[in-house]
């Protein structure tokens, strides 16, 4: 693969991942979605309204990546999406998918670190919620410069400790276990087959994605692993069947642990089921709000260390600043990027006054923000596996889409829907979305000549057998 020169220095990350640590990442990017942020969906849709999003964007979310880990190993490039798109559509294509990751990657870390802080600050009542979280990404950020491995080996730690700390909730709250509570109330219209039900199940679309949000991060991570041929298909089919049965069981354990209709519209669902079991006096809730954090950590670090190689990816192609192209000489990570996207988070954190836009709440805000930049990317990403395998049936492919073409078209006609029925029912933070789209735009086309002279680079991609287009 090729890695422009940036400031005088070689561009290139180092190899040091595995399967294992890649799981860990593929579910600690998302494993915070089960501890806050789906609720929003119960107050949408109802208990069983939300399940019925929640199981058809779990079937997209499958097919999606069974269909993107083909793309991921093909082209295992720091930039994922903006690599496929470019790959597939050009720059401009390229620009598009790698900007729209890059609102869903830096949207989500603020609300993520604010949470961190009101949960530190629940253990310690003097401390400041947003000092916590600043203090959050200062630590993270280190950790992120001083080498992949590392941080890699952290995350898998958190996420086995969220993983425990999800399974331990369910346990605790099982002895008050009521599907009746479950179903009660459980249709935003009269019934299932009622008309009303249905703009209910549309609208809590982006809580449901919110379980999954994030998991198409590995592909970021694709520079910096041993073998990606081989692990990156392992990682990424193992996380989306974790995730799904994680999202699974705390869902039906929160909602028949009472009366779910108190549960929606906060932050915090899981320690208040819990609190209904065992009481505000209990051990058990203490270490549940104790051992959030690690969930909550596990999905932060990851979000910054994808967030950061898609900055950095873009700036090596000359899409955006090259200043943040440039690795650190000693940890050869793009410390640059990585300051980059803490500064913004950082300000977004003293800034959540501003945020909160079209009567949403801050979380809900940033939640359909990031939601909006995945589903673009997704609709990209599947239109550029279908046009690749038409342009390079040579392409050398280690792992291929099974039952192509349906699956990467469920994926795709199930994000167009998806992305449809965001801007219906959010039209203030689409619109700002696609400001910020459009100012990219702006940006892409005014640095054409800046681009010109760094030569832009073709993505190199390894040759493998030659394959007969009637084999694709």
């Amino acid at each position: 693969m090729s890695n422009p020169s940036v400031d005088g220095q070689h561009a290139e990350l180092r190899p040091s991942l595995g399967s294992l640590r890649l799981w860990g990442i593929a579910v600690g990017l998302v494993i915070s979605g089960d501890y806050f942020g789906w609720s929003f969906g119960w107050a949408q849709a109802g208990t069983l309204g939300f399940v019925v999003t929640s199981v058809l964007v779990a079937a997209m979310y499958t097919a999606f990546i069974f269909s993107f880990t083909e793309l991921s190993t093909a082209i295992p490039h720091a930039g994922g999406p903006f690599a496929y798109a470019r790959e597939a559509f050009g720059p401009l294509g390229g620009y598009v998918s790698g900007i729209a990751t890059l609102v869903e990657f830096a949207f989500a870390p603020p609300a993520i670190s604010l949470a961190i802080g009101a949960y530190l600050n629940v253990q310690f009542p003097g401390l400041d919620p947003k000092l916590a979280a600043t203090g959050a990404y200062i630590v993270f950020m280190a950790l992120n410069v001083i080498g992949v491995e590392i941080a890699a080996s952290f995350e898998l730690v958190v996420t086995l400790l969220a993983i425990f700390e999800l399974l331990v909730f369910m346990g605790v709250v099982s002895p008050g276990f009521a599907v009746g509570n479950f179903l009660k109330g459980g249709w935003s219209g009269q019934d299932a087959f009622s008309i009303a039900s249905v703009p209910g199940m549309f609208a809590a679309i982006p809580f449901a994605i919110w379980f999954f949000l994030g998991i198409e991060g590995v592909a970021m991570a694709a520079e910096e692993v041993k073998n990606p041929r081989r692990s990156i298909p392992l990682a990424y089919i193992a996380g989306i069947l974790t995730l799904v049965a994680l999202a699974i069981g705390v869902m039906l354990f929160a909602g028949a642990a009472g009366d779910w209709t108190t549960l929606a519209n906060i932050n915090d669902p899981l320690p208040q089921a819990m609190k209904r079991i065992v009481g505000e006096r209990s051990g058990w809730l203490h270490m549940l709000v104790a051992l959030g954090l690690f969930g909550l950590v596990a999905s932060f670090h990851a979000l910054i260390l994808g967030c950061s190689r898609q900055l950095f990816a873009l700036a090596r192609a000359g899409y955006v600043w090259p200043w943040f192209a440039k690795v650190h000489p000693r940890f050869r990570t793009p410390h640059r990027a990585v300051f980059a996207s803490g500064a913004v988070g950082i300000a977004a954190i003293y800034s959540d006054e501003l945020v909160s836009i079209g009567g949403q709440s801050l979380t809900a805000t940033i939640v359909t923000m990031s939601t909006l930049g995945a589903i673009t990317m997704y609709i990209i990403s599947m239109a550029a596996l279908f046009r690749l395998r038409r342009t390079q049936p040579g392409l050398h492919r280690s792992y291929r889409t099974p039952f192509y073409p349906v699956l990467p078209a469920f994926a795709l006609v199930g994000a167009a829907v998806c992305l449809a029925a965001l801007a219906w029912f959010n039209l203030a933070v689409t619109g700002l979305y696609v400001a910020v789209m459009g100012l990219g735009l702006v940006y892409f086309h005014l640095t054409r000549s800046q681009r010109e002279a760094m030569g832009e680079a073709a993505i190199q991609l390894p040759a493998g057998p030659a394959v007969a287009p009637e084999q694709i």
